[in-house]
């Protein structure tokens, strides 16, 4: 990724992609259906705050992990790549709608909506391999990123009542799809980008 401004767009971007609010907006108010309505706006800030706070957690503690296994930067880029795509393969193809529904009638709580819906492992993974790939960068490039991706995922499932009458579910499925189209060209340059960079330092 660049400097400055583009390549905090760019990171926003591909976090916004992998926490896909827009496709988690069924599942929120299918699992908010049992909560009084007065409450339900009080949920849905509890949990995506939570969801904010597990994020910031994994941005300035997770490149610990990396760093503690030795991985390279190569390794990371075509790793982070990798992962990349299948998630957004996912997107494209997703699993059956049944595997996914609600069970409980309890007020959600942490599970499932904080985690993993909103910070969920391919969010935590990409933010670690963002900061792997430049740690000089957290506070300037990747923080405003979060706040960026994070606060745009939080208004779109915050009006998640609204969008479903709006969208409806076609229309929903229809933009994740998009949104997994262009993810799969990041992941791709990612994974090119790798292999460009092992083949010049070997």
């Amino acid at each position: 990724m660049e400097q400055g401004s583009t390549s905090i767009l760019s990171a926003a971007l591909v976090l916004f992609f992998v926490m896909d609010p827009l496709g988690n907006v069924p599942l929120f108010v299918s699992y908010l259906r049992h909560v009084d309505e007065k409450r339900r706006t009080r949920v849905l800030a509890r949990e995506v705050a939570i969801a904010g706070c597990v994020l910031l957690v994994f941005l300035f503690g997770g490149d610990g992990l990396l760093h503690v296994l030795h991985l390279e930067q190569e390794s990371v880029t075509i790793g982070g790549g990798i992962v990349l795509m299948i998630i957004a393969l996912r997107m494209v193809f997703p699993q059956q709608e049944s595997s996914r529904r609600p069970e409980s009638k309890e007020e959600p709580f942490i599970v499932p909506l904080a985690i993993p819906l909103l910070a969920g492992p391919s969010a935590l993974a990409t933010l670690i391999l963002m900061v792997r790939s430049d740690p000089d960068a957290v506070i300037t490039r990747w923080l405003p990123a979060l706040g960026i991706a994070w606060g745009a995922s939080a208004a779109i499932l915050m009006a998640s009542p609204i969008l479903i009458r709006v969208l409806k579910k076609r229309g929903l499925t229809a933009i994740e799809r998009l949104m997994g189209m262009i993810l799969i060209m990041i992941a791709v340059q990612m994974v090119m980008t790798g292999i460009r960079e092992f083949m010049t330092t070997t």
